[in-house]
């Protein structure tokens, strides 16, 4: 018998749900089952997140930096403004499908914004206005939001610098804690960035040491990033080929809890079992070097 010849193998939300369901000794029979089967769905991926690293999730962004700009939301985008002369632009574009509004970083000589990402979806197209002594400068500008996603942490960064040249080089800077930024005295000097701290709230900041001298500098960095909601039955998961019977097999485990709490502990064990394989496999296969600090040699005479 020939094969099929067939790799699209792609179950969609309501496909994950009839599995799960199968897997309790149920059957999928009323509305609500199904929506109360999507919210478990969500919550697995939020312990998915917390359970460590996530490989199809992370995203590289590369961020130009402005000078004397030190704080940087790490959901955002970069819109370069065509203007000439000094100016200061403060102003919001609002708009999009939910009413969702986009704050503008306040920049003075400078022609690169940082945009804050907004919750929820829209593409909006507004006129910012702003200038000194009197001046106007109006500039229209485009901004889609549609495709980006939300920021759980960042990874690692480098400074590039003269990004695009044949002499593009990048720098790696170092990733500090809270209580050794908190403790820097200094926090507003302005030199090439050699650090960074990662303030992790809702929609984490990136906090550069020191502030940005210049504006040839970028930005590259690793983040990680949400794994997709799914809304519809009819969604695919934002899951890899790999994590498929992980997430059937989590999926059924949190539907035991509220459906079928006889089998709680056999699913749990069978989840357990599917997360880890699936962890195991999803992982960096690159050779791994260790060198010891200086600090810990020590001279035998």
């Amino acid at each position: 018998m020939a094969v099929s010849g067939s790799v699209d193998f792609e179950p969609d939300v309501a496909e994950y749900i009839e599995e799960a369901f199968e897997r309790c000794g149920l059957i999928v029979a009323t509305g609500y089952d199904l929506k109360t089967a999507r919210r478990s769905l969500n919550l697995l991926f939020a312990d998915w997140a917390n359970r460590g690293l996530n490989r199809w999730t992370i995203e590289q962004v590369s961020l130009p930096l402005v000078t004397d700009i030190a704080n940087y939301p790490a959901g955002i985008l970069t819109m370069t403004v065509g203007a000439s002369g000094s100016f200061t632009v403060g102003e919001t574009i609002t708009g999009g499908t939910s009413g969702a509004t986009a704050s503008i970083t306040s920049v003075t000589s400078s022609t690169v914004i940082a945009i804050t990402i907004p919750s929820g979806t829209f593409v909006a197209t507004e006129t910012i206005t702003g200038g000194t002594s009197g001046a106007t400068t109006t500039v229209t500008a485009a901004v889609d939001f549609t495709n980006v996603r939300s920021t759980i942490d960042i990874l690692s960064a480098v400074i590039r610098q003269n990004a695009g040249a044949s002499n593009q080089s990048d720098i790696s800077i170092s990733r500090i804690s809270r209580d050794t930024y908190i403790n820097i005295p200094s926090k507003r000097t302005t030199a090439r960035p050699s650090q960074f701290y990662v303030d992790r709230q809702i929609t984490p900041v990136l906090k550069l040491w020191g502030t940005p001298d210049a504006t040839t500098y970028t930005l590259v960095f690793d983040r990680l990033v949400r794994i997709d909601d799914a809304d519809n039955p009819q969604n695919t998961v934002d899951v890899p080929f790999r994590f498929y019977p992980c997430l059937a097999a989590g999926l059924a485990y949190y539907i035991s809890l509220k459906k079928a709490p006889n089998r709680v502990q056999l699913l749990k064990a069978v989840y357990e079992e599917e997360f880890e394989r699936a962890a195991a496999e999803d992982r960096d296969r690159a050779s791994l070097t260790l060198t010891p600090s200086r600090d810990y040699y020590t001279l035998i005479r």
